[in-house]
């Protein structure tokens, strides 16, 4: 598949105008939809289902972006289990996967690049995927 992973800090901030990085996510957003399909998965939806009354109007923002919605595919849920484990075993404190576990083992199993601006958790726990960043 042709596409790229858009997690919710980037579609947040276009939505909420941030002043800091409502410029850089727009336009890598731009750039990216010129050449592949661009994508989000249930746990983005979900997070900026927040900033919206209604899912009528949550749909048109995602539509008029051109945004796809994919399920999560049992691999990566799978891979997110992995990955929560070993967030675990290096004394992380959640009691269940973040849901960055579930955004990056989605990018990692469909192989699409992630855009994201919070790469500490995918560089950790999902070095193979390609992170798209302001870093």
């Amino acid at each position: 598949m042709n596409g790229v992973l858009i997690d919710s800090c980037i579609l947040l901030d276009l939505f909420t105008n941030d002043p800091k990085w409502g410029d850089w996510s727009e336009s890598v957003l731009d750039k990216y939809s010129q050449t592949n399909t661009l994508h989000i998965n249930s746990i983005a939806y979900t997070e900026i289902s927040i900033g919206f009354k209604k899912i009528e109007e949550l749909e048109k923002a995602i539509s008029e972006l051109n945004i796809k919605v994919l399920e999560i595919p049992r691999e990566a849920l799978f891979l997110t289990g992995k990955a929560f484990l070993q967030y675990r075993r290096n004394k992380g404190t959640k009691n269940s996967p973040l849901p960055d576990f579930f955004i990056g083992a989605h990018a990692s199993v469909s192989r699409f690049s992630l855009i994201t601006r919070d790469v500490a958790k995918y560089k950790t726990y999902f070095p193979q995927i390609t992170l798209v960043s302001p870093d």
